[in-house]
């Protein structure tokens, strides 16, 4: 009997509301029939699949591990606590929520630091004016290493941060930071301010593949299920379907109407009947329908769309690649 597929999703707050809202909008309902409480659950009418409610960086350390075929997790983590990450896991889709950007940030009173390059020339000056190191307090070890490693900075030291890292400048217990943030308001009420080529990674909530989980035969058909039903979900959110009746419709109208509206003919052209379906991006919608109707369509229908499904599947293809 074949092993299951486990997917790893954040167990609690936020996170976890989002993750099953996305795996949702796909069809995929996570459900724990076993109760609310439970840590294991399942995807509702798919077999072979085992959903393990754990936090945010036990997924990325399973996911290293080759524990769990599937997580969600942020970039961040990934970047962070995976060495060399892109040869022990896939990301495979950014997901839409738990946007975050690792950032270094210093004093606002540092009116003339600006960038990179002039933390570089203050971290010199402090060790010859003070003899010690300058202090960057960070969650983010590996990836602020990596950073002021880029940018030639090497007259500073690690300070872990174990709590709120923002306060730390304040209390005298680093001179600048490097944390994660979405707005910048709680950086700025603690009088910090982000330097203008300090954003080392634009994170947000991933669906990641370990490379070095079992991928049989059975597992990588259930994955397939899966990204066939998310890739099929993010074609749907990005098209609107416009169906028109024309009396006549040549092929220049279509083709015209692909190069000044983006739009897709997924059924081919005009049917012998004079109907036309097309896939129009959703802030061209108007301004197709305008097209048309100039263009002898007898009437136009506009409708969202659930899910569309081609022969390609380009999110199983990038996890079949990166195996």
């Amino acid at each position: 009997m074949s092993s299951p597929l486990v997917l790893a999703v954040p167990a609690k707050g936020r996170l976890q509301e989002n993750a099953e809202a996305f795996f949702a909008r796909a069809g995929l309902n996570l459900v724990k029939p076993r109760g609310a409480r439970d840590y294991r659950g399942a995807i509702a009418g798919l077999d072979g699949v085992e959903v393990a409610y754990i936090s945010a960086s036990e997924i990325t350390a399973q996911l290293a591990a080759g524990a769990v075929h599937l997580g969600v997790t942020g970039e961040d983590l990934v970047r962070e606590m995976i060495p060399d990450a892109d040869t022990r896991v896939v990301l495979i889709e950014g997901l839409g929520f738990g946007f975050a950007n690792v950032v270094v940030a210093v004093p606002q009173a540092w009116i003339d630091v600006r960038t990179m390059a002039d933390i570089d020339d203050v971290a010199t000056a402090f060790r010859h004016h003070h003899g010690r190191k300058m202090r960057v307090a960070t969650k983010y070890i590996n990836l602020t290493r990596e950073f002021f490693s880029a940018h030639g900075i090497i007259d500073y030291r690690i300070v872990e941060s174990s709590g709120a890292t923002e306060g730390a400048p304040g209390a005298g217990t680093a001179e600048l930071i490097v944390d994660i943030t979405t707005t910048g308001n709680t950086l700025v009420a603690n009088g910090l301010k982000i330097v203008d080529d300090g954003t080392m990674l634009r994170s947000q909530a991933n669906l990641v593949a370990a490379r070095g989980a079992n991928w049989g035969p059975s597992e990588r058909e259930t994955a397939r299920v899966i990204l066939d039903r998310i890739a099929a979900q993010a074609r749907a959110r990005a098209f609107r379907e416009v169906r028109a009746r024309f009396a006549a419709c040549d092929a220049a109208l279509v083709e015209n109407a692909k190069q000044k509206f983006g739009v897709a003919t997924p059924f081919g052209g005009p049917t012998s009947s004079g109907m036309l379906t097309l896939h129009c991006p959703p802030g061209q919608v108007y301004a197709l329908t305008s097209y048309l109707r100039d263009n002898g369509a007898e009437a136009v229908a506009v409708a969202d769309l659930d899910y569309v499904f081609a022969r390609d599947n380009p999110l199983y293809a990038k996890l079949e690649a990166g195996l």
